[in-house]
């Protein structure tokens, strides 16, 4: 049996952004529920957090 080349790429990448989209999805409801935004979880490391540039799943961001 051959398999094409984008069949073999939908097997591979298809499963890992349906568990990204999933993820996303639970993560993003379950803080709703609990009414906790992204600069309140940051605001709990306080002011002596460390900020500059970060390397996060392949991209460099910056946090000012």
């Amino acid at each position: 049996m051959e398999l094409s080349a984008l069949f073999v790429l939908l097997v591979y990448l298809v499963p890992f952004l349906v568990l990204g989209y999933v993820a996303k999805t639970l993560i993003d409801s379950w803080m709703a529920r609990k009414g906790a935004t992204l600069s309140d979880i940051q605001a709990q490391a306080g002011p002596n957090r460390r900020k500059g540039a970060q390397f996060l799943l392949g991209f460099w961001r910056r946090e000012d």
